[in-house]
């Protein structure tokens, strides 16, 4: 099939990594926007960090959705390559550029709308709920892009060329490395300064990715970027997509009651905690998610292909690789916790609760990674359900167990505790579940 590559034949070890390195960086890079944009805001102080990090939920529940595009391009173009579905893979494709688009002009919208009321959850003081609303308003004029940029790369990794979103994601955190202090500092735009990098790094991507489809390689012979919409594949990608936005939209609206649970108890240090101290997790969760990415596209084609030896031999690889890294960051969160936090926010009263957060945290490291390795393998099987229900289900958790361990008298620590504990029983009842399954799912 004309620039897709075929996974169900040669090494599966090397095909994994030349997968999986691309995705993970990639992933990296998405999550290197908010991380640079609070590196620099953090000069600015504490307050500013808090303003980044309330928004920083509501755009993680962006990216959330914009899942729904990404994990049903991945499956289904990837099954359809398997399967030697050459018009599939076509269809696929504008399909889900064109549920994107809808998407992101909707959720836009909304947002914008409403954010003074959404922020206003946070219970932020004023001066800083007003930076967050401002910073809000900005980037949500940027969705279109960052939907349809996630939908090529999903189109992309099923097609097993992950590099291509890699190199174009790439050349966006470089613009917005270079705009960040440009705009923050030297045009003195303090937070919306930040905003207005992110947006123009996101309209550059999606430019980039149509630029690429449309000149450098015409995937799959061409394919039309937008589609009216049938019901065939519509029904199969909402299928696939739907269970994983939900499940992620899901954990930010619970990282939405967490935020404000962390403001309750903790003031603007506590909020801040949270959010920066998340996106430092993100590192550890992009590493492994990239890996899982690699799998659930490499089991896509294979498992079409009915060659399910290999689909077992790839999944315990990848669970090796992802073990082994989730024990590194054990280590280093639980002993360097306080060193790492200060990078992003060189406040001593600020490192120094972010490191107890990240002390806490790391206990949960190795079994994060088992949770997310096996949704790999379950979305690869086009199995979306199983780890939507187990994530929605320990998430919700998180806000009882942490209401409930701070009123004990572990005060803020109680909702890292809340969220370890929560990581720890995702990881392990994700295992046991695929191994309940097993023979069902690879006959």
């Amino acid at each position: 099939m004309q620039g897709a590559k075929n996974l169900t034949q040669g090494p599966i070890t090397r095909q994994l990594f030349n997968l999986a390195m691309p995705i993970m960086g990639t992933s990296f890079i998405q999550m290197a926007y908010s991380l640079t944009d609070m590196a620099w805001v953090g000069r600015l102080g504490s307050e500013a960090v808090a303003a980044i990090g309330a928004v920083g939920i509501l755009t993680w529940m962006t990216n959330s959705i914009s899942l729904l595009s990404k994990v049903g391009s991945e499956v289904s173009v990837g099954q359809s390559i398997g399967a030697q579905d050459h018009e599939g893979a076509r269809q696929y494709a504008s399909h889900n550029l064109t549920i994107a688009l809808v998407l992101s002009v909707v959720w836009g919208v909304l947002l914008f709308s409403l954010a003074h009321p959404l922020i206003s959850l946070f219970k932020l003081e004023p001066p800083i709920a007003e930076k967050a609303v401002e910073y809000l308003r900005i980037v949500s004029t940027a969705f279109p892009f960052i939907f349809i940029a996630s939908a090529y790369t999903g189109i992309h990794n099923g097609a097993g060329m992950s590099k291509i979103p890699f190199y174009i994601s790439g050349t966006g955190l470089v613009l917005n490395m270079l705009l960040d202090p440009l705009f923050i500092f030297v045009f003195d735009w303090g937070t919306a300064g930040a905003a207005w990098a992110t947006w123009t790094a996101e309209a550059v991507v999606c430019l980039c990715f149509i630029y690429q489809v449309r000149y450098r390689n015409r995937l799959f012979g061409g394919f039309s970027f937008f589609t009216r919409l049938k019901g065939v594949y519509t029904r199969r990608i909402l299928q696939l997509g739907l269970p994983v936005a939900l499940l992620n939209t899901f954990f930010a609206i619970i990282n939405l009651f967490m935020g404000r649970t962390a403001s309750t108890y903790g003031g603007h240090i506590g909020l801040m905690t949270l959010t920066a101290g998340g996106q430092i997790e993100a590192i550890a969760w992009n590493t492994s998610q990239g890996f899982s990415t690699a799998l659930s596209a490499f089991v896509a084609q294979n498992y079409a292909a009915r060659k399910n030896e290999r689909v077992i031999s790839a999944y315990h690889t990848t669970l090796k690789m992802t073990i082994f890294f989730g024990f590194l960051c054990t280590l280093l969160f639980i002993f360097w916790g306080s060193e790492i936090f200060s990078l992003i926010v060189p406040e001593r009263e600020a490192y120094e609760a972010g490191g107890i957060y990240l002390r806490i945290d790391g206990y949960s490291m190795m079994f994060m990674m088992l949770e997310i390795t096996m949704q790999g393998l379950f979305y690869g099987t086009g199995r979306t359900v199983p780890p939507a229900i187990i994530s929605i289900t320990f998430n919700t958790l998180r806000i009882p167990m942490a209401i409930g361990l701070a009123a004990l008298g572990f005060g803020i620590e109680g909702v890292w505790w809340a969220v370890s504990i929560s990581s720890i029983l995702k990881g392990i009842v994700s295992f046991i579940w695929f191994r309940f399954l097993r023979k069902r799912i690879l006959l």
